[in-house]
């Protein structure tokens, strides 16, 4: 587990504020926007660390997503912004103290997983609540690296036979 920095910080509080404002800015449900956030080109430039050096406000950021993915009214599940924050910010924490990209990590953990966390683990801090997340699962920090070489075997064999 890598030490979180000043930039790793920066980074999660722009997520969680993009999570929180994801209530108001998008017509899909809170899951759906997490999901193609998550599986987004803006999280992918978050994983690789620039994206703080780019000229980009959280409305930028929904413009972004709905290009990609196009506009979506699908869902109707909205979580509150308080658990959207938390939930932004601890899948940046966690990408960014166990160098795995946003797809690794969402693979790993799903929101509605995390929503049911929010209440006992929300007071901790991100690198515990994570532990226990981990911990809870019987997962250690090498199973975790295992689980996510075994993930990219498999999207590779996935693509191949396409």
């Amino acid at each position: 587990m890598k030490k979180i920095d000043e930039i790793g910080l920066k980074l999660c509080k722009i997520q969680a504020e993009v999570f929180s404002a994801s209530v108001k800015e998008t017509n899909c449900s809170s899951p759906i926007f997490m999901r193609r956030f998550m599986n987004s080109q803006v999280a992918q430039r978050m994983d690789l660390g620039g994206f703080l050096f780019e000229a980009c406000d959280v409305s930028q950021i929904f413009q972004e997503i709905e290009m990609e993915f196009g506009e979506s009214s699908y869902g109707k599940e909205k979580y509150s912004e308080a658990e959207l924050y938390w939930i932004g910010y601890l899948y940046r924490y966690w990408s960014c103290t166990y160098q795995k990209t946003s797809k690794q990590i969402y693979k790993f953990i799903k929101p509605k997983e995390l929503r049911a966390l929010y209440y006992p683990y929300h007071s901790l801090d991100p690198a515990q609540a994570i532990e226990r997340i981990l911990e809870a699962r019987g997962v250690n920090e090498k199973d975790l690296t295992a689980r996510g070489v075994k993930i990219m075997r498999d999207i590779m064999k996935s693509e191949k036979k396409q």
